[in-house]
């Protein structure tokens, strides 16, 4: 009887020891990944804090050896002298302005239509041809680079925004991929049920899925804004005239060839980094929606 009354309160005993320790493996391990992320935050953000302290130097600060991270006191000319200076920085904003709208409607026509397609459309081959498109990520981008500007130069676009703005109206592989990810996840009756309505194809596209679809649009969304309007490779290639120039070919003329103002450089960088902030912090919950429900879906 004595072993009998021993056995329960034995085994209570060691359920108890097992729950404490499984809390404590727990709490262990919540405090390592919030240390890995405070590690992560840090490496991240440590650039852009040394950025901010920069554009606020002066031109003595900038050239001290060992370099300080932050300044005697702050030179918040430096955001006046490098955006009015000599270079027409209100001519970049605008021209990039126009080349970032033009390339985001662009993507978005180009890359709606060829992904609910794939997504809704039964046609022979389409897992063969999406397939093939797929593969075109692959590619590298400079490997085009010379038969692009070959092309552009025979059409007479160079030194125009036609060559930036062109090919956006043509597709995007990565963007194609996520919107019919997206697509996927719709269910299949509410199309069916517009089908039997009458409703074509485009209207069912323009009136269900599109709305349906914020998430994924607000994703490719700021990934075609933020690639636009950092685009410098093919800027530098085909614009020639200085008042046609972006932003980041007007960040790169502050490179002189015997100094380079920095602290005017970021200041004029951090303004330009301003709009891309704002934007994140505006769609960050749509976007990060969209992200993870094109993730998930794979049909």
């Amino acid at each position: 009887m004595l072993l009998e009354t021993a056995r329960p309160a034995t085994r209570r005993t060691h359920q108890n020891l097992t729950s404490a320790q499984a809390e404590r493996i727990r709490k262990i391990r919540r405090t390592g990944a919030y240390l890995l992320l405070i590690v992560a935050t840090a490496v991240f953000v440590l650039p852009f804090l040394w950025m901010v302290t920069t554009s606020l130097k002066s031109d003595a600060e900038n050239l001290a050896f060992p370099p300080q991270f932050l300044p005697d006191s702050f030179h918040f000319e430096n955001y006046v002298k490098g955006w009015s200076g000599s270079l027409p920085f209100n001519s970049f904003l605008l021209n990039s302005v126009l080349i970032t709208a033009l390339s985001m409607l662009g993507n978005l026509i180009s890359c709606v239509l060829p992904a609910y397609a794939f997504a809704r459309l039964r046609a022979r081959a389409s897992g063969v041809m999406f397939a093939l498109m797929l593969a075109t990520m692959m590619i590298p981008r400079e490997i085009t680079l010379v038969p692009k500007y070959i092309m552009f130069a025979q059409l007479g676009w160079v030194d125009s925004y036609l060559p930036l703005v062109v090919p956006e109206f043509f597709g995007v592989a990565l963007y194609i991929f996520l919107l019919r990810q997206f697509f996927t996840t719709i269910p299949q009756e509410i199309i069916d049920a517009a089908r039997i309505d009458g409703a074509s194809e485009l209207r069912i596209l323009w009136r269900i899925m599109l709305p349906l679809s914020k998430p994924a649009i607000a994703s490719i969304m700021l990934f075609s804004f933020v690639g636009n309007w950092n685009q410098y490779l093919e800027s530098v290639i085909y614009l020639r005239t200085t008042e046609k120039f972006t932003i980041p070919l007007g960040l790169a003329m502050f490179s002189g060839q015997y100094a380079t103002q920095y602290n005017q450089m970021m200041a004029v960088a951090l303004i330009t980094l301003m709009p891309i902030l704002i934007l994140f912090f505006i769609a960050q919950k749509t976007f990060i929606r969209g992200v993870t429900l094109t993730g998930i879906a794979g049909r």
